[in-house]
């Protein structure tokens, strides 16, 4: 796991070598499209990544996206509309059916149909219209690392050539040595607090709200930590009556307009006697955990989840398991 996740920065900076022509060609493709609906396939740790690209494009092209419940194709067999249908399928392998037969579905009734896919002869890319490589190499540990980052760049790739955005093109040009850096991250000190934890929640907002989700995973996959992810707007709704002194909380406070809530969120919970781990940009005075940064705000969830991963690499061991052997899991789950 930890070997894999290091190396993303090296299979970012070929993923942005390669398929240049194509992913132009696909932005020309969708600024010449009207749609509709827009939506996202995926699971596990890919649907976070989808989640991250639904994001962008709702916030930088004004499009609307949801995530399709797959059972809505696979099992109820819905007549769901398709044309005029922009729809996103992001996975490392390719194979699980439930990911697969409604990306042929849509593409049968009309959709533009894209995946964001490692195995390029994998079933969903001969499923998609648009399949996109992600180039992260074949990946060995049952936790994906640097092929969930990687599908973080293809997403916000697609998003720079649809909007035809310059800042965004060349912030993702530097995204590899951001990513360098990020892998050098100390975040140690979460180990004091989160080794003996039971149980954890984890907090982003916004644009880091994937990553709060794919952290919380992660926890669960290779720690056996019982962790939650909630937007930082969800916690007063509920949640928060699970808050006890001690409690701890792994808080990313990520740039953008998302954060001054976020600061403001662990401030008072470390007043409630929450164990707070504010993970936040070198700027943030307050801060347990210094965030890196990439060349644009957008791309901060990137590097956030490089740092991070390193830490749940050394985690789990700290907890006396091995993040290459999760209980229970293997690599590729296929689900109807």
């Amino acid at each position: 796991m930890l070997e894999e996740a290091l190396s993303a920065a090296e299979c970012v900076a070929l993923q942005l070598s390669s398929d240049v022509e194509r992913y132009a060609e696909l932005g020309r493709k969708l600024r010449s499209t009207n749609f509709d609906t827009a939506l996202t396939i995926a699971r596990g740790s890919s649907d976070h990544a989808a989640n991250y690209c639904a994001y962008l494009i709702m916030a930088r092209m004004g499009r609307v996206v949801a995530s399709l419940p797959m059972s809505l194709i696979t099992l109820n067999k819905a007549p769901i509309e398709t044309r005029n249908t922009l729809a996103i399928a992001v996975s490392q392998s390719g194979q699980s059916p439930d990911v697969v037969d409604p990306m042929r579905y849509f593409r049968g009734g009309e959709a533009t149909t894209i995946a964001l896919v490692n195995d390029i002869e994998s079933p969903l890319a001969q499923a998609a219209e648009w399949a996109m490589p992600l180039h992260a190499g074949k990946e060995q540990s049952v936790a994906a690392t640097k092929s969930f980052i990687t599908s973080l760049v293809a997403g916000a790739r697609l998003v720079a050539q649809w909007q035809n955005d310059p800042e965004l093109l060349a912030g993702l040009e530097a995204l590899p040595d951001a990513l360098r850096a990020a892998a050098q991250t100390d975040w140690t000190p979460a180990l004091e607090v989160l080794a003996p934890a039971r149980n954890i929640m984890v907090v982003g907002r916004g644009i880091s709200f994937p990553i709060a989700l794919e952290a919380a995973l992660k926890l669960k996959e290779t720690s056996a930590l019982q962790a939650e992810a909630f937007s930082g707007a969800e916690i007063k709704h509920g949640p928060m009556a699970l808050i006890e002194d001690g409690y701890p909380l792994l808080i990313f406070a990520t740039r953008g307009p998302t954060q001054a809530g976020v600061l403001q969120l662990a401030a008072e919970m470390r007043t409630r006697g929450a164990k707070v781990i504010l993970a936040a940009p070198a700027d943030v005075p307050e801060r347990d955990l210094t965030l890196p940064v990439a060349a644009t705000p957008d791309l901060d969830p990137i590097v956030a989840v490089q740092a991070f991963y390193s830490m749940a690499a050394h985690l789990s061991k700290a907890r006396g398991m091995d993040p290459d052997r999760p209980r229970h899991l293997s690599k590729v789950t296929k689900t109807n």
